[in-house]
């Protein structure tokens, strides 16, 4: 602008090219066309004027006018046209005028009324209410491309893609259910029942629910669906069947009639104490926020519910309409109700028809209206049809609605690229008293937390799950702890418990002779579980076999995931297989896959005395004997005269003080420094080595060795001999699909009896090599039978656990009560009862061989094997450094008088260093004395030579 007036400046004075009085008044005459010119041209961007404005824009609004929504939102609306109409900025000139339809959350009321509103030409409409309504409108609305800008239609199934001029201007019950799951999820709940209304709007959130708790392995176990107006007897029969249920966690997704009724009788057949987890969707904090407080005998029904309500940020917008609130809803219907968050959403809705209309009309585009000719191509009797007008430019005004981005009374208002309102965010209440108290917050991005949404965003806070969090709530029956969210059915059935009847091993478990009664170890356990849960649990045992054979244990567990039973408990391993079928708990006793064989004792030897070490051992060790024997000779040879003396003596030497040093016997003594750091080295290996061979001898001279020809799984794999098992355990198929054993070399056994007298018998006589079972069952076996013994190690790891159905709370239940059984105690003294023997206790059953091994040794070898060589080549480098330092180069370079011309210098210097290395360190000092002596005499002798000449010239 300021270069516009810049402009007409310049075009003055070229026009009159001096100033005069005359310039001033013309310039401000240019100066106020030029402002009309560009009012006219550049604000506009084309060529109009605010005559292509209309003076009225008709919009329309359906809503249910006495629900607790339509009394808001009626209010709410009116405020917003008023709000706009009174800023000129807003529609410039244009007045917004706004038409009420009743719709009575009935589809077909509200299709009459969206049909009326085409009639009178109207540019948008602010609805529909329900989202039954909009379901029916929508289509309507498509086809004569008016956009609906929807407040409180949170359905998620009304997509952008299917429908897309509707436009929901409130959050969907997509993030709402997102919310909830979250929610149950935090507080560890797994399985939830819920309550919904039989409409477009019930079915649609429940399948979201359903679908978000999947997300978190939650699940939903009971859905109640309620016709549209539900009396009071189809709610109560509801009620009684979920109160026979296991889920205790409840979620109510109605009409606000609808489940008000729902907490009344929940609270009359006493489901509104501890134990209990309602939820509520969002017509439960709309009601509480227009009508709080509700009497006093509705509030108590609801005492410690959540609910969810959508979060509108504290924006000033936002204060200055609730300032005005009383005094906008004063001679209304909405007198006597407050403000609720669809009645901010159902205000900024109209607001973003507003700014949309300004767009849409800066940018050249008309309200204008077409006679559909498909209309009047159907139109016959009296229904009219071809006065149904379609707006022209609809598409365009659509758009201008989404793009459309403005701080409104819920905070930042903009959609994003799905068609949904940009941060979506719940606050989280606990009602309490005659209101509700907020306890924390959901947000799309950060999940659930204590603070605020706008904070976050603010901040950029990690939203990991670590970072949940809620404050404390009040739960039904005034109590902060957190409820199980399950609870035993009180049906007055008793669980159907399966029990295997045993033959044999009955200490686990069988049935007593001459009754019904069910016994042993794994039942002792069972029952003290269930007497620590803080619920009554009613049981039955059922046996199950025929008490002659013992039963398959998988068929058991199958008929536990057909419903046949209600849990199975019994000495059943925890295996692949069955996990798939149930849901197991913590394993009560530890079990695993072990070999059972027949052991004899082995009877001691002449060459007993050579079985504490390998072969290898006793080879490494008798090296090192040698080995330490020479170093300590080369290092004393030079100094020590108890190492020196004829080659034969010497070798002597080294193997007797090897010899000697086992015993520590050894007479020699040492003198270098050297030697004697090896020595202690050495000593303290012997020492080792001693002490292991001497109680590893001891072992096995004085303590019982059994001795079988099974070491392990390798000796049963590849053998031919047959090997025994238990009736109706998994261990054949564990033998012939895991260790690809043939069947025809196994032999089904059914009893501790059998057991003995196939191992006894032995393959050759049509007995077993050996026997594959659980551990349990093979050290009840050898508790009282002392000539057999597990023979290597654990094939596999596993546990027995009690069986339930798949997702049944009980087996959670039941694992923290055998945790508190084993951190008590009791856990032990039930097995000491039923398992322990005491017959074979004292005796020694390892098959393993406890020879000494070298890997338990070459540490310590490889120790003394460094301190050698390190000694050594100190050793080394001192002989170099006096053989040169003894021996002058001039030495070295004169041949001896007995040598020949054909030696090398090199092999003289090798004969010299041998020789230097051999000799005793007294003689060589005394040799480099007489050394210096006899090259003094030497020069001596060649100076007299050369003077011999000298004589006899002077004679002659």
């Amino acid at each position: 602008m300021e270069a516009f007036h810049i402009g007409i400046k310049t075009l003055l004075f070229s026009r009159y090219g001096y100033h005069h009085p005359k310039s001033d008044s013309n310039m401000k005459l240019v100066h106020l066309a030029f402002v009309v010119i560009y009012h006219c041209f550049f604000a506009r961007g084309v060529c109009k004027d605010n005559s292509s404005r209309p003076h009225t824009i008709n919009i329309g609004a359906i809503f249910a006018f006495n629900s607790t929504i339509g009394k808001v939102a009626q209010v709410a609306i009116d405020a917003a046209v008023n709000d706009i109409n009174s800023d000129p900025n807003i529609l410039q000139g244009s007045e917004l005028m706004v038409h009420h339809a009743d719709s009575n959350c009935d589809a077909f009321t509200g299709m009459v009324e969206a049909l009326q509103f085409m009639e009178t030409d109207v540019a948008a409409i602010i609805g529909p209410q329900s989202s039954v309504v909009a379901h029916v409108v929508t289509p309507i609305a498509n086809e004569l491309q008016v956009p609906l800008l929807a407040f409180a239609a949170t359905d998620p199934a009304l997509s952008l893609l299917q429908y897309p001029f509707f436009v929901r201007t409130t959050l969907s019950d997509e993030f709402q259910m997102i919310a909830i799951a979250e929610l149950i999820d935090y507080f560890q709940w797994r399985e939830v029942s819920v309550i919904f209304t039989d409409d477009d709007y019930g079915r649609s959130g429940v399948a979201v629910l359903n679908e978000k708790l999947a997300e978190k392995h939650c699940k939903i176990s009971y859905k109640a669906a309620l016709p549209s107006q539900p009396d009071r007897m189809d709610i109560s029969d509801l009620l009684v069947r979920m109160a026979l249920m296991e889920s205790k966690v409840i979620v109510i997704h109605t009409s606000t009639a609808s489940g008000l009724e729902v907490f009344s009788v929940a609270h009359y057949l006493g489901m509104t104490i501890t134990g209990y987890v309602w939820i509520a969707t969002d017509w439960l904090s709309s009601l509480l926020d227009s009508f709080s407080p509700l009497n006093l005998e509705t509030m108590e029904a609801m005492q410690g519910a959540l609910s969810l309500r959508q979060h509108a940020a504290d924006t000033p917008r936002k204060r200055d309409l609730l300032s005005r609130w009383n005094k906008l809803a004063k001679g209304n219907a909405a007198a006597t109700s407050r403000l609720n968050s669809y009645g901010l959403y159902a205000y900024d809705s109209v607001w973003t028809v507003a700014y949309a209309l300004n767009s849409f009309f800066d940018d050249g585009g008309t309200i204008t209206f077409s006679n559909d000719t498909r209309m009047r191509d159907a139109a016959s009797g009296n229904l009219n049809l071809e006065t149904l007008n379609v707006f022209v430019e609809g598409s365009l005004l659509l758009k201008k609605i989404r793009s459309t981005a403005f701080e409104g009374v819920t905070g930042s208002f903009q959609f994003d690229f799905d068609g949904n309102i940009i941060h979506p965010a719940y606050d989280i209440l606990n009602i309490l008293g005659t209101g509700s108290r907020k306890i924390g917050y959901w947000s799309n991005q950060f999940g659930l937390s204590v603070e605020s949404p706008e904070t976050l965003y603010a901040n950029r806070k990690n939203n990991s799950t670590a970072n949940q969090s809620l404050y404390d709530v009040i739960w039904p029956g005034q109590t902060t702890m957190i409820p199980r969210g399950w609870m035993f059915p009180n049906t007055g059935l008793e669980l159907k418990v399966g029990v295997p009847n045993r033959a044999s091993f009955t200490e686990f478990v069988s049935k007593a002779k001459g009754s019904d009664m069910m016994k042993g170890y794994c039942l002792d356990v069972f029952t003290s579980a269930i007497n620590l849960l803080p619920y009554p649990v009613p049981y039955k045992f059922i046996p199950f076999g025929n008490g002659y054979d013992n039963p398959n244990y998988t068929e058991l567990v199958e008929k536990v995931a057909l419903n046949d039973f209600d849990a199975a408990v019994g000495d059943i391993a925890i295996v692949t297989d069955r996990t798939r079928m149930v849901d197991f708990t913590q394993p009560y006793i530890e079990s695993g896959i072990v070999i059972l064989t027949l052991v004899k004792e082995h009877e001691s030897s002449a060459w007993a005395f050579l079985q504490p070490f390998t072969l290898e051992m006793w080879c490494v060790t008798a090296t090192f004997f040698i080995f330490t024997g020479v170093v300590i000779w080369i290092l004393e040879h030079r100094i020590n005269d108890e190492f020196r003396g004829p080659p034969k003596k010497q070798l002597v030497t080294i193997f007797w003080f090897s010899f000697l040093t086992f015993f520590f016997a050894h007479r020699e003594t040492t003198i270098s420094t050297l030697g004697r750091l090896v020595l202690i080295v050495w000593l303290f290996v012997v020492y080792i080595i001693q002490s292991s061979y001497t109680a590893s001898l001891t072992s096995i001279l004085t303590v019982r060795q059994l001795r079988s020809p099974i070491t392990g799984v390798d000796s049963i794999i590849n053998s031919n001999d047959p090997i025994g098992y238990q009736v109706g355990s998994f261990i054949e198929k564990y033998l012939t699909e895991d260790l690809r054993i043939s069947s025809s070399r196994l032999r089904a056994l059914h009893n501790s009896s059998e057991y003995a007298m196939s191992l006894q018998l032995g393959p050759a006589k049509g007995g077993v090599s050996a026997i594959v079972d659980e551990r349990p069952y093979v050290e009840l076996f050898l508790s009282t039978n002392c000539n057999y013994a597990i023979a290597g190690s654990d094939l596999t790891r596993a546990g027995w656990g009690f069986a339930f159905p798949r997702d049944s709370p009980l087996a959670v239940d039941m694992s923290t009560a055998m945790l508190k059984l084993s951190e008590s105690g009791e856990l032990q003294r039930i097995h000491e009862k039923w398992l322990t023997r005491s017959s074979c206790l004292d005796e020694t059953r390892e098959i393993e061989s406890s020879r000494l091994q070298l890997q338990s040794f070459w540490g310590m070898f490889a120790i003394c094997g460094f301190a050698c060589f390190l000694a050594l080549l100190i050793h080394f480098v001192t002989i170099i450094y006096q053989f040169v330092t003894h021996f002058p180069q001039e030495e070295l370079d004169t041949p001896e008088p007995s040598s020949r011309s054909g030696g090398s210098r090199s092999s003289r210097i090798l004969q010299s260093f041998l020789s230097f290395a051999d000799n005793k360190v007294e003689d060589l000092r005394t040799r480099s004395k007489s050394g210096h002596g006899l090259s003094a005499k030497r020069n001596d002798v060649v100076a007299s030579e050369d003077s011999t000449p000298a004589k006899e010239q002077d004679v002659e």
